[in-house]
C-alpha cells in the first residue's frame, strides 16, 4: 500500500501587510489562494488540508476549494507556527509524512514535492525545498515531528523548530519561483511576470 502524503496550505493570516484579505487578491482571474490550492493538489498529496484563521468563512465562501478539508485556526493571531499546529493536529497516525506550502506562494511547482519526497531517508526528520540557495516551500515533515511541532510554545518559530530538528535543503531553483506575495506590489509583479 501506498504511503499516505497530506499536503498542509496556511492561508490563516490576516495578511496585515498586505491590506487585508490576501488570499480572495485576484491573481490572473482567480483568488491567490486558489493557485496555491491548484497546485498542492496537483502534488504529490493524497489530500490537502487548508488552515484558515482570519476572515475564514468570507474565504471559504469565495474560493474553489477543490476538495481540500478546511480547518480552523482559532489562534491564529499567534502566528505561523499556530497555523501548522492547526493543520498537523488533524493528520491521523497513518500519515506518511505533511507537505506543507503556503497559502501565499501561488506557483510553488507539484514537482517540488516529488523532489523533497524523493529524497527522503531514515532519520531525516524534515526538508526544505529552497530556490538558488534561499529556503522556501514545500517543507516535507516526517511525522515524529508531528507531535513536538504541535506541543511547540506559542512564540516558537516553526523554522527554528525545524532547523533544530535537522532540516536539510533540497535545492528547487530549476522548477521556477514559488512568488511569495506579501503586497499588492508583489502580487501586481506576479500579474505581469507570466510565470
Amino acid at each position: 500500500m501506498a504511503e499516505r502524503i497530506v499536503s498542509v496550505v496556511l492561508a490563516a493570516g490576516a495578511a496585515r501587510r498586505f491590506g487585508g484579505r490576501k488570499q480572495l487578491a485576484p491573481l490572473r482571474g482567480r483568488p491567490l489562494l486558489e493557485h496555491a490550492l491548484a497546485a498542492a493538489a496537483a502534488g504529490p498529496g493524497e489530500e490537502t488540508v487548508l488552515v484558515l484563521g482570519a476572515h475564514a468563512e468570507e474565504v471559504e465562501r469565495g474560493v474553489e476549494l477543490g476538495g481540500a478539508t478546511v480547518v480552523r485556526c482559532p489562534d491564529w493571531e499567534e502566528g505561523q507556527g499556530a497555523s501548522l499546529r492547526a493543520g498537523l493536529a488533524v493528520l491521523g497516525t497513518e500519515v506518511a509524512a505533511a507537505l506543507v506550502t503556503l497559502g501565499d506562494e501561488p506557483f510553488v511547482s507539484p514537482e517540488a514535492g516529488r523532489r523533497l519526497l524523493a529524497a527522503r531517508r531514515p532519520g531525516l526528520a524534515a526538508l526544505r525545498a529552497t530556490y538558488r540557495g534561499c529556503p522556501g516551500h514545500p517543507v516535507l515533515i516526517e511525522p515524529e515531528l508531528f507531535a513536538p511541532l504541535s506541543a511547540a510554545s506559542l512564540d516558537a518559530k516553526p523554522a527554528a523548530l525545524l532547523r533544530e530538528a535537522g532540516i536539510e535543503a533540497v535545492e528547487c531553483g530549476d522548477l521556477g519561483d514559488p512568488g511569495d506575495v506579501d503586497t499588492p506590489e508583489q502580487l501586481a509583479a506576479l500579474e505581469k511576470s507570466g510565470s
